[in-house]
């Protein structure tokens, strides 16, 4: 496996530097299911934040990109399980996805709840306010 930081895949998305870009996409076509690209949490939760908060990608934008990175076949997603929950959570709500990210790794972890001081959090992330 080959690990990927956020910036090869910002690069590889956004198209935004010529000679970053090629190089990133160059990469990403090189993936195969015996050598796949690896995304962390930590990853995947950066590109995430990055893409809605720096570049405002709508979030159906965000969704699709996600759930192409979980269909891949050339791609290993860390907690893929607990990362396919969190995105269907945050489709349906308006929750941001590292609270649903946060509340799914904590109940696969085996917590009972997930305390938290953030309201929305609380509301619709399924935390319970503290």
């Amino acid at each position: 496996m080959i690990g990927l930081d956020t910036n090869v895949l910002l690069r590889f998305y956004l198209k935004d530097h010529p000679d970053q870009s090629a190089r990133a996409a160059g990469l990403v076509q090189s993936f195969s299911a015996q050598e796949p690209g690896y995304i962390s949490l930590v990853t995947l939760a950066e590109l995430i934040w990055v893409m809605d908060r720096t570049y405002r990608k709508p979030r159906n934008e965000i969704i699709a990109l996600v759930r192409g990175l979980l269909e891949s076949k050339h791609v290993v997603v860390e907690n893929h399980d607990e990362v396919a929950q969190a995105l269907r959570k945050f489709d349906t709500s308006n929750a941001d996805f590292a609270d649903c990210l946060i509340e799914r790794l904590c109940r696969s972890a085996g917590c009972t709840r997930t305390m938290t001081f953030d309201v929305n959090a609380s509301k619709s992330a399924g935390m319970v306010l503290l």
